[in-house]
C-alpha cells in the first residue's frame, strides 16, 4: 500500500466533494436544495413547526403526494424535524434543524435578489420573445 503525502490527500479530498462531479455527494445535496417545492416548504416552516395541513397551505399548489415526499427528503437530510405526538387524531409537526435553519438564510438571500432582479428578467423575457 503505497502512503501519501498531506499535500495527495488534500488533493484528493477536494475531489471527493466537488459538485462538478456526478457522483459527488453535495450534488444531490444541491439537487435537492433546486427543487422549487424544498424552497417554499423551508420558508415555510421558518416561521416554526407547523403540522401537515399547514405546511400544504403555506405552500399552494404541491400536492399531497408532492408535499409528503418533499418533506421526507427533508426530514431524510436532516434538514427538517418530525415530531409525533400522540393524540387522537395524531399529531405530527414538522420543524427546521438546524442545519435546515441556516440554509432559509440562504434562501431568503435568494428571494430577495429575485423580487429585485424580477423587472430586469421580465424585460429580458419580453425582449427575448419577442426575437422569436
Amino acid at each position: 500500500m503505497a502512503t501519501m503525502t498531506a499535500a495527495q490527500r488534500r488533493a484528493e479530498e477536494r475531489i471527493a466533494y466537488d459538485a462538478y462531479l456526478a457522483a459527488c455527494p453535495s450534488r444531490r445535496v444541491l439537487d435537492r436544495i433546486g427543487d422549487k417545492w424544498v424552497s417554499l416548504v423551508l420558508v415555510a416552516l421558518a416561521g416554526g413547526p407547523l403540522r401537515y395541513a399547514e405546511v400544504g397551505r403555506a405552500v399552494p399548489g404541491a400536492s399531497e403526494k408532492m408535499l409528503t415526499q418533499t418533506l421526507r427528503a427533508l426530514e431524510r437530510d436532516g434538514l427538517v424535524a418530525r415530531t409525533v405526538t400522540p393524540a387522537v387524531p395524531v399529531r405530527v409537526d414538522y420543524a427546521l434543524t438546524a442545519v435546515g435553519k441556516s440554509l432559509v438564510g440562504l434562501i431568503g438571500v435568494i428571494k430577495q435578489w429575485a423580487e429585485e432582479n424580477m423587472d430586469g428578467i421580465e424585460a429580458a423575457r419580453e425582449e427575448y420573445d419577442g426575437r422569436e
